[in-house]
């Protein structure tokens, strides 16, 4: 399913351009517009779910496989040896702008603690 005026729906449809890192039956990675580190990939499912508050047991298995897609980009992307951080953000407080599932694969940099 598909929601017409979702930015990631629309990247998927192919109506709003990206860079293409990786791609599975039921994922899609690209790079991150506003990078906040050499290596910042986001990985959707190619099924609309809103955030990851809205996660239920039926979705385990693309959950499983955005993991599956997100360690494979960190391997395609030389940071999977060094570390790497992968961020899920829910909501307004934690600057969720895109009201699509999306995981952040963030890496190539030292990161410092707390996250920001």
């Amino acid at each position: 399913m598909s929601v017409p005026d979702c930015l990631f729906c629309r990247v998927l449809a192919g109506e709003v351009p990206s860079e293409e890192v990786a791609a599975t039956e039921n994922t899609y990675a690209f790079r991150d517009i506003q990078p906040t580190a050499p290596t910042h990939v986001l990985v959707i499912p190619r099924q609309h779910i809103t955030h990851a508050g809205e996660l239920a047991p039926e979705h385990a298995g693309v959950l499983s496989e955005m993991f599956a897609t997100a360690q494979a980009v960190a391997v395609s992307e030389g940071v999977a040896d060094r570390g790497y951080r992968l961020v899920f953000n829910v909501g307004d407080d934690a600057n969720n702008s895109v009201p699509h599932l999306h995981l952040h694969v963030i890496g190539g940099r030292k990161m410092g603690w707390p996250p920001g």
